[in-house]
């Protein structure tokens, strides 16, 4: 018996189902109840009506946020082999865990949450391999305001220090800090050492709380996307440069009358704009 309800200790429910961690679908399990509870509680899960929790694994997380009170989890897990695992989560909290298996990046979350009535909550240990495009493809969300009111979720801490940069950080801050910094208000909340995941990844993870902003800078989230994609494609040219082929709505861009147009220097090079400064460059492309 576990620490926080009566199933079986989760190293036990992970050998019993012979659930070895894939590489190639980023699983590194977390057994560790003390942080399994501490995500869980940064979340918050009994204020929401729903959470959304991607790649539960063998349920660590799970558990953790139905024990901290959360009415409905709704997880979606695209590895077969834990669907034993997530149903005896499921019969332990009858009609609190619905499952679905599922590839994530293709699962239309917005309209599994719509019954709801009102926003979910992300919560999710993120696959390694997934969890940049998942993070991105939220980022982009329409509309705006998003179906979800707060992500909570963990990646490599240099991915987390990529989606809190500003300029300041001119190493780390690209195109994630910037979409993440238009739509978002984000921080890193708390740091993971690797033992405390099977297998041990060979980083150190990050725990970073996403809160949508409800009215970011105005400009669409389809030219912000391909603007910063290729400005920081080439990030150690001058902008002058790195926009070359850039198109809008079908027409080639003239990368100094999109400068110009914004305000911003040819001179200068992706790292050392603000978010202000590119949704200014992208409102141009809008027309």
């Amino acid at each position: 018996m576990s620490a926080i309800d009566d199933l079986p200790a989760l190293r036990d429910i992970v050998r019993d189902h012979g659930l070895l961690p894939k590489k190639s679908l980023g699983q590194n399990f977390l057994f560790d109840l003390n942080l399994t509870a501490r995500i869980a509680r940064a979340a918050q899960p009994a204020a929401v009506p729903v959470i959304v929790e991607i790649g539960p694994g063998p349920g660590g997380l799970t558990r953790a946020l139905l024990a901290e009170g959360a009415h409905k989890v709704i997880a979606i897990e695209r590895d077969e082999r834990c669907l034993p695992a997530l149903a005896q989560i499921a019969g332990r909290y009858p009609g609190r865990l619905d499952v679905i298996h599922g590839d994530a990046l293709e699962t239309d979350l917005a309209g599994l949450v719509a019954t709801a009535g009102c926003k979910a909550r992300i919560c999710a240990n993120l696959p390694y391999n997934v969890a940049t495009p998942l993070l991105v493809q939220w980022l982009l969300s329409e509309p705006w305001p998003p179906w979800f009111d707060r992500m909570v979720l963990m990646f490599q801490r240099e991915v987390a220090e990529r989606i809190v940069a500003t300029p300041v950080q001119r190493e780390d801050y690209g195109r994630l800090g910037v979409l993440a910094g238009w739509r978002t208000r984000a921080r890193i909340l708390f740091d993971i050492p690797p033992s405390a995941f099977t297998p041990p990844p060979k980083v150190v993870s990050s725990v970073v709380e996403l809160t949508p902003r409800e009215s970011p800078a105005d400009c669409r989230a389809a030219d912000l996307s391909n603007l910063t994609r290729f400005a920081f494609g080439q990030r150690r040219k001058m902008l002058r440069q790195s926009l070359k082929g850039l198109s809008a709505h079908g027409q080639p861009v003239e990368p100094l009358a999109l400068l110009e147009a914004a305000g911003i220097e040819p001179t200068r090079r992706a790292e050392e704009v603000d978010v202000e400064g590119f949704a200014a460059m992208a409102r141009f492309l809008g027309g």
